[in-house]
């Protein structure tokens, strides 16, 4: 459960560009925004210069990763990255 709720967060903070923290700079940005100055949405893949089939695949990386192997290969993996962080 712990990793779907992350996964949300993280897909909820990419959905949103970052505001300024300064009051005035994003107090600019709201009028900019109003005006029609600046556009209030995230850029498509396509307008980023990336492939959408290509950015599809990288969206199911780590799921069909995990999905393709077996619980023993996953645990050693787990183990692997325990003693490298205990290990500092």
């Amino acid at each position: 459960m712990e990793l779907a709720a992350g996964r949300a967060i993280l897909m909820l903070m990419a959905k949103h560009p970052k505001r300024p923290r300064d009051p005035n700079q994003l107090g600019k940005l709201i009028v900019d925004i109003s005006v029609g100055e600046v556009e209030d949405r995230v850029p498509t893949p396509e307008e980023e210069g990336k492939d959408p089939a290509a950015v599809a695949m990288g969206q199911k990386g780590g799921a069909a990763r995990a999905k393709a192997m077996s619980p023993e290969r996953r645990a050693e993996i787990a183990r692997k990255a325990a003693e490298k962080r205990w290990s500092k």
